[in-house]
């Protein structure tokens, strides 16, 4: 049976991400040999979208309150490369990694099935 899920964020810094990702994030992390470091997520969630383009899928982490949160991160020298977005389901940003990618955040206003 399955039990669990492993994401994978490609970059142009790996060095620096895992850093970030350790430091920065707090993330406990093992070492799979070679400097592969593979991080510890908090609990995860997936949904299915709808989409015409195949192929394409997102990676948000989820926070109780964004507003505290990005004041944490930017404490940290995290920068946000968009402002708080209100939608329906919850108000989201999303933040500059080292290597030069971003990573979404969001609150949601939904059940939450890692409630469950």
């Amino acid at each position: 049976m399955i039990n669990g899920a492993h994401v994978i964020v490609y970059s142009n810094n790996p060095e620096a991400d895992r850093a970030f990702f350790a430091d920065v994030m707090g993330r406990r992390y093992v070492d799979a040999g070679g400097g592969w470091l593979i991080f510890e997520l908090p609990a995860a969630e997936l949904a299915i979208h709808p989409t015409d383009a195949a192929g394409s899928h997102e990676f948000y982490f989820m926070c109780d309150d964004i507003d505290e949160t990005m004041k944490e991160l930017a404490a940290k020298g995290v920068e946000f490369v968009e402002p708080i977005t209100d939608a329906r389901w919850g108000r989201l940003t999303r933040f500059r990694l080292p290597g030069g990618g971003s990573v979404g955040i969001y609150e949601p206003r939904h059940p939450r099935a890692t409630d469950l």
